[in-house]
């Protein structure tokens, strides 16, 4: 870049910060800045577009268009060139502008006399927050040197936009981290919580943007580097025993750190006038950009960069990680996503968990469950609008989290809360009675664990026995295989929790989206429907083995129970029951006690099974129906995918017709069955599957209390009616008439 060029520029930033130091407020500083930039670009035009909410855009200042236009041209995410700009977040230069794909002629200001046309997104760490945009009359494309002075003012901008700079009239420039905020996510757990929020990676505040001296800038930014390299360095050698793939991704990150482009282009920002620090999040802020069009492999190399460059951040700024100490009162955590490790640091202190990514079967959620934490998911931009210490809802049930909210929905949630600890008391005044129907059926009520920590539970929410117990958490949280002897003792201690009560375990579910990070991930095309669960087990016989084995000597000759996940048909089952016979035959040899009372199961999660052949019925020692993934296969509805998977309800006379002809079946062959899930803990759900002949439904621990209240209330003969008249009349659904019958019960 010419030497001319890059001390104009540092004239321009140096101006930009003066504007900020002054006592100009607002509007008046938006206009003072668009008149110095299309001063020192030498254009007639400068204007500055910035969000007025998720979809528009509102020029909120301008030099050379018509001053009427302010606050009042408006445009959707993706309308015109600016629109264009703010969807794609990325530059648009051309010397045409009429002539360019997706013109918009605004009338109003006045822009018809300009040519030329360059747009830079003004964005912040992935956040568009604007598009700032330079025209001239003449028909010429800015030269690259220009467009990258204008990507370094937009950088600038949007540092200006997040400390508050340009509050005042106008929708768009309202203040930010400030006012109330709603996010509409998807229902991780369901739940009511209020507190304070706890950032995961807290934001780091960078507040000297501009710098006058490059060469002392450039040196700041060396050493942090040399420190972050050491580190990275030091993160290699204490991992010197980790597996070849673990080497692999932290080699990766140190090419990363070593990076010449990198370093490269985080000093020509700084020779363009920018900090240090401000340098280093405005390559973040590209990366970041660039990562949602990119593919898997490169999506996980900037994702290294983003995580590289928050550590350069905090080596410059001094603001180092948070700490337990800094927790507030009532933390809800806030993070972009988490690892179930990550999580399980943090203990059940929690009161809720807000996630901008994640999905209902991942860790994050199993572990909430476990905790019956409210979790909401895929709560899109909450990390950087959420600030350590903001007052913050989490409603579960919907979905819906109120970020800084007003005193009319403070006061409305709490009555929520309110009501759902009433209800919890008059729960606990049942604790120890059966859920026996009026019609004289009992109901046996199991709960799901995957934790130490879940056990107190089974005492305290009045459950008869663990139905699932997930054991691949003890893998998940881990960065390496554990061992035979350490998964031995914790599953004696779960038995020892459990004083006698059948304990379900589950052998290792892994695949779909809970991946080892110390096995080498598999590329599918559809993780859900490939290779998981007993088919990894099977393929590699020795992980299965050895955590049977483990589960022989925790047994130490008491009652077991184990089941296999994802059995899709009768050989698969077979297979798994002849390494447990193997495994049983090994322990016998070595003179190891072994239980005289064990139970085989499967868990039957695609429709598949429930069609085997007689002869599975009758080898099988019991099923349960994993309800989350057989409904989605069932429907073929990802229930990832919120576009389909709320539109197939677990009520549907179809789906509860098959769940019928399954139980006959279990009925006529004496074989067990019970029903594990979610919709287990749902009381309308729980009313149809005990009708239907379930007797045994396992849930999460905080579920038991309201699907025993409700089936203490209920006849069943009377709700199998209600699901018949349903099916004869061609229903689609049985929920609405179920709903009515149990409103009318006392």
């Amino acid at each position: 870049m010419p030497q001319g060029f890059e001390s104009e520029s540092r004239k321009l930033l140096g101006r930009l910060r003066d504007v900020m130091a002054s006592g100009v407020e607002g509007q008046a500083r938006l206009d003072e800045i668009v008149g110095l930039i299309a001063s020192s670009m030498q254009a007639e035009v400068c204007s500055i577009y910035l969000f007025r909410d998720a979809e528009t855009l509102e020029l909120c200042a301008t030099q050379g268009l018509e001053q009427e236009a302010v606050h009042q041209t408006r445009m959707r995410l993706g309308e015109g060139l600016v629109g264009r700009v703010a969807k794609t977040r990325m530059v648009v230069n051309t010397a045409d502008a009429p002539a360019a794909k997706g013109f918009r002629y605004m009338p109003e200001t006045g822009e018809e006399r300009y040519s030329s046309f360059c747009g830079i997104p003004v964005q912040r760490l992935g956040e568009t927050m604007g598009v700032l945009v330079v025209q001239s009359r003449d028909p010429r494309e800015f030269t690259a040197d220009e467009v990258y002075a204008l990507e370094v003012v937009a950088m600038v901008l949007a540092e200006m936009n997040e400390l508050g700079v340009f509050v005042g009239e106008g929708a768009a420039l309202r203040a930010r981290h400030q006012e109330p905020v709603l996010f509409r996510g998807t229902v991780g757990q369901e739940g009511a919580a209020g507190g304070n929020v706890y950032l995961h990676e807290p934001r780091v505040v960078v507040t000297n943007v501009i710098a006058d001296d490059p060469e002392a800038e450039t040196v700041r930014l060396r050493e942090a580097v040399d420190t972050l390299r050491v580190s990275v360095d030091d993160m290699l050698t204490q991992t010197a025993t980790v597996n070849t793939d673990q080497k692999q991704v932290l080699e990766a990150y140190r090419m990363f750190a070593n990076s010449r482009g990198w370093m490269r282009r985080m000093e020509a920002d700084i020779a363009q006038g920018l900090s240090a620090e401000a340098a280093v999040e405005k390559e973040q802020s590209l990366a970041r950009s660039r990562m949602g069009q990119a593919d898997h492999y490169l999506r996980d190399r900037l994702h290294d960069l983003d995580d590289l460059s928050n550590r350069l951040l905090r080596i410059l700024t001094g603001q180092n990680a948070q700490t337990g100490a800094d927790m507030p009162d009532a933390p809800v955590l806030v993070a972009r996503n988490i690892g179930p490790g990550e999580l399980l640091e943090y203990g059940k202190a929690l009161k809720g968990i807000v996630l901008e990514e994640g999905s209902v079967g991942s860790h994050a959620a199993i572990v909430a469950r476990a905790w019956a934490i409210p979790l909401v998911i895929r709560a899109k931009g909450i990390t950087t609008e959420a600030l350590n210490g903001d007052r913050i809802l989490v409603d579960g049930e919907q979905g819906i989290v109120h970020l800084r909210p007003d005193d009319t929905v403070k006061a409305a949630f709490g009555d929520k809360i309110a009501m759902q600890a009433a209800a919890q008391a008059r729960y606990a005044g049942i604790r120890d009675l059966p859920a026996m129907t009026k019609c004289g059926t009992v109901v046996s009520l199991h709960m799901n664990a995957g934790l130490m920590a879940d056990l107190p539970s089974l005492e305290s929410s009045g459950a008869e026995g663990v139905g699932l117990f997930r054991t691949e958490l003890q893998f998940l949280i881990r960065s390496q295989m554990p061992k035979r002897a350490e998964l031995s003792a914790l599953y004696a201690r779960v038995m020892d929790a459990a004083k006698g009560q059948r304990v379900a375990f589950r052998t290792l579910d892994i695949g779909s989206d809970k991946v080892l990070s110390y096995m080498k991930a598999i590329e599918e095309p559809n993780p859900a429907m490939g290779w998981r669960a007993i088919r990894v087990g099977l393929e590699k016989p020795g992980v299965l083995r050895m955590q049977l084995q483990a589960l022989l000597r925790a047994a130490n000759g008491r009652p077991l129970s184990v089941m296999f996940p994802f059995v899709a048909q009768l050989e698969e089952y077979r297979a798994a029951r002849a390494e447990f016979d193997k495994a049983m035959a090994r322990e016998r040899r070595l003179g190891h006690p072994v239980p005289d009372d064990y139970k085989i199961g499967a868990m039957l999660e695609t429709p598949s099974l429930a069609f085997a052949p007689d002869v599975f019925f009758e080898e099988v020692d019991f099923i349960s129906i994993g309800g989350n993934d057989l409904k989605q296969f069932f429907f073929a509805a990802d229930r990832e995918n919120e576009r389909v998977r709320r539109r197939y309800d677990t009520l549907n006379v179809s789906f509860l017709t098959f769940l019928e002809q399954l139980i006959a079946r279990c009925k006529a062959h004496n074989t067990h069955v019970s029903f594990c899930g979610e919709d287990a803990g749902r009381p309308i759900e729980a009313a149809a599957f005990a009708a239907l002949g379930l007797h045994n439904l396992s849930m999460r621990p905080a579920s038991i209390g309201p699907v025993k209240h409700m089936l203490r209330r209920i006849d069943l003969g009377e709700v199998k009616s209600i699901i018949d008249a349903s099916r004869t009349r061609g229903d689609q659904s049985a929920r609405g008439a179920i709903s009515d019958y149990l409103r009318g019960q006392v």
